[in-house]
């Protein structure tokens, strides 16, 4: 066998072990029919790729794509990952009484409303990545499972991004899971991983679904979507309102004005879960900055604020608190409603008093 022979034998081999890894159930699915007869409809797509309100570009570096990758992937960024244990709380989530919510990391998080229980982007697994041993979770704070939720009323999905929508902790709480309220072409994974289409509501931006005692609204956020091809599914915020309380559900999002809409729309919010952190200025139209968080919570006038998309994963090169360590500077001049639990700590939605500590200054 010549040189020649040899590598390009390897190179079909490596080639071919790619593409048998890539069809793993992990990675999802295309939208299937029933998702694209919804998709064709929406004015936010063309040629069935969504679009943001607003040109938005994911890369905005100075050096391009490939040289802000390599900066991110080569270069050395300090305190990304905490040396010790994030300190966490493990509740007893299945018996919380009316109005409470616990967060679990990152961007998952569980609510009940006067009776009806949701669940958002939950994200259980060992890691938060289709690679193996890629994006783990932070030292002490993988302590809550599918097993530890109860049963679900509304599972909502912002996107589907692997820090969002993750393959083995859907199929882990499939048996809990009543009803996924998600973005349209979402339902796809979901149905392709084994859920019953009739379980599944999919909305486009400024539609809304009824819900026992009100609604749940999909609304514009400013990012991106996909696990294999980008933008093919819908990514949003979404907006719970039961029986007049409204929690804002901002998913990813860089900052725009679709904040100042979505708080005038609604007169404010009385509780809103808001990106902070994975942010970077090269990416800054899809992650919000420190700044902007605060000013989107101001558009919003959200009574009472968590900062979310922290404190589990590093998918950025800022130190892992430097998240909580701004917005909690800088609202010594802003003053408003911001609470910073552990992940499991309780938080009651009733109580605009309630206060936490600044648990991560004791982990840096």
């Amino acid at each position: 066998m010549t040189r020649r022979e040899f590598l390009l034998g390897g190179a079909v081999m490596m080639t071919a072990a790619g593409v048998g890894y890539v069809n793993l159930a992990k990675f999802g699915h295309l939208p299937d029919e029933i998702s694209l007869k919804k998709i064709r409809k929406s004015p936010f797509q063309k040629n069935g790729v969504f679009q943001n309100m607003v040109p938005t570009e994911k890369m905005t570096g100075e050096k391009g794509f490939i040289g802000t990758m390599w900066d991110f992937w080569f270069k050395y960024h300090p305190d990304t990952k905490p040396i010790k244990n994030i300190p966490t709380v493990k509740t007893d989530v299945k018996s919380l009484k009316e109005n409470k919510l616990v967060w679990f990391g990152h961007s998952s998080t569980y609510f009940q409303i006067r009776g009806l229980r949701f669940l958002i982007d939950p994200v259980f697994s060992s890691n938060a990545s289709p690679i193996p041993y890629n994006v783990v979770p932070f030292k002490g704070t993988r302590i809550y499972g599918a097993e530890d939720v109860p049963n679900i009323d509304y599972l909502i999905i912002t996107h589907d991004h692997y820090d969002h929508l993750d393959y083995e902790t859907i199929l882990a709480l499939k048996p809990k899971i009543k009803h996924v309220v998600t973005g349209l072409g979402v339902g796809s994974h979901l149905r392709y991983w084994g859920y019953e289409n009739e379980k599944i509501t999919e909305l486009d931006w400024n539609e809304s679904c009824k819900i026992k005692g009100g609604k749940i609204h999909c609304l514009p956020a400013r990012h991106f979507s996909g696990r294999l091809f980008s933008n093919r599914t819908l990514w949003g915020s979404f907006l719970v309102d039961v029986n007049g309380f409204k929690l804002y559900v901002g998913g990813d999002s860089g900052y725009d004005e679709h904040y100042k809409t979505i708080g005038d729309q609604f007169k404010g919010v009385d509780f809103a879960l808001l990106e902070a952190g994975q942010y970077d200025k090269n990416w800054r139209y899809i992650h919000e900055m420190p700044e902007e968080f605060m000013k989107a919570a101001k558009d919003l006038r959200a009574k009472k604020v968590l900062p979310v998309h922290n404190s589990k994963f590093s998918i950025c090169n800022h130190p892992w608190y430097e998240p909580l360590e701004r917005i909690n500077e800088l609202n010594k001049k802003e003053n408003l409603n911001i609470i910073t639990p552990k992940i499991g700590e309780v938080v009651n939605l009733n109580l605009l008093t309630q206060k936490f500590d600044a648990w991560w200054k004791d982990v840096k």
